[in-house]
């Protein structure tokens, strides 16, 4: 009997949980992904306070050696940064960038 009660009331809040969660009642955080950062280096590009990615990408991907993979850009607003990966000799490598002046903040494998 306990157990059938046990399971009865996990089965309730993981229904609750799941229900919430495709009714848009999910955290914030959780909410907050991917498509807020692209919304605010949108709003900036707009404002004028960033340059624009295809710019940074210019000026970055001349300077790496020959053979470079480049795997894509993320965004950072908190940094008001870009973050390019790419693969060089077979290690990743992260180069992060000044949106507001295209200037290399830091190099990292």
């Amino acid at each position: 009997m306990f157990l059938r009660s046990f399971w009865c009331r996990m089965m309730a809040t993981v229904g609750l949980a799941g229900a919430l969660a495709l009714a848009g009642g999910a955290p914030a955080a959780a909410q907050a992904g991917p498509d807020r950062s692209q919304g605010m280096m949108r709003l900036e590009l707009r404002m004028g306070r960033v340059l624009p990615l295809r710019e940074i990408e210019r000026r970055v991907v001349p300077m790496l050696p020959p053979g470079t993979e480049y795997l894509g850009p993320e965004y950072d607003p908190a940094a008001i940064a870009y973050r390019l990966k790419f693969i060089i000799r077979g290690r990743v490598m992260f180069i992060d960038i000044d949106a507001r002046t295209g200037e290399v903040i830091r190099r990292s494998f």
